[in-house]
């Protein structure tokens, strides 16, 4: 018998020995081929959009981090600015010694026969002519002799506080002067009610009765 061509018809042409061949021997048809590649193209896609969000979220977390301690950072120099300020306030309101080098020879409330009260003030004994310094930054409202208390210099603190520094042999300033604590104001002398030189320092709060100079250098953050 004689086969043509033509009798193997259209369906063989569509699919020819060949193309039935490698199906038989990969085992995989063109359908199931097709459904592979969609299935790992969906799982390729799935992966890039899981990835994208993971991005996204990372991005998110690292931007709010940023946030949180560009904040934080913000609110540290905040502080230090304030702590800075607070301290420069502290060191322009610091009190001063009224001399670099003294002996103490009297303190408040002190009674004998060398005052006819008991003592008012803080004595600081040194040779005549050792300057004496402003105790606080204020203004100076008095330098005038005052009986017995011999040459003396009144300093007015912004609060209302006088700082009497007296027996003093010269003055450094004038009345209406601004001072500044450990400015030279004055010299050490032995003038007025006195028994050798040396400069007798009062404190009176409010312009009032006098209070322990030791005890308000102490609290002003200076120790006699």
């Amino acid at each position: 018998m004689t086969v043509s061509q033509a009798d193997l018809g259209s369906d063989a042409t569509a699919s020819s020995p060949i193309q039935l061949q490698a199906s038989a021997l990969s085992g995989v048809s063109a359908v199931s081929a097709s459904t592979a590649r969609a299935s790992r193209t969906e799982a390729i896609s799935r992966d890039s959009r899981r990835d994208a969000l993971e991005d996204a979220t990372n991005q998110e977390i690292e931007a709010a981090a940023e946030a949180a301690a560009e904040q934080r950072n913000a609110e540290l120099a905040k502080l230090a600015a304030t702590a800075e300020k607070h301290r420069d306030a502290v060191e322009l309101n610091l009190w001063h010694l009224p001399l670099a080098s003294y002996r103490l020879t009297a303190t408040f409330g002190q009674a004998g026969g060398n005052w006819s009260r008991n003592h008012t003030g803080l004595d600081f004994a040194a040779p005549t002519g050792t300057p004496v310094m402003a105790v606080a930054n204020g203004t100076v409202t008095s330098a005038e002799y005052a009986g017995a208390y011999g040459n003396q210099i009144i300093v007015t603190t912004d609060d209302g506080t006088e700082l009497w520094f007296c027996h003093l042999s010269g003055y450094a300033v004038s009345v209406g002067d601004t001072v500044r604590a450990g400015e030279v104001i004055g010299y050490v002398g032995s003038t007025g009610n006195s028994t050798g030189p040396h400069m007798h320092l009062e404190v009176r709060p409010g312009a009032g009765d006098p209070v322990d100079p030791m005890a308000a250098l102490i609290a002003n953050g200076v120790r006699p």
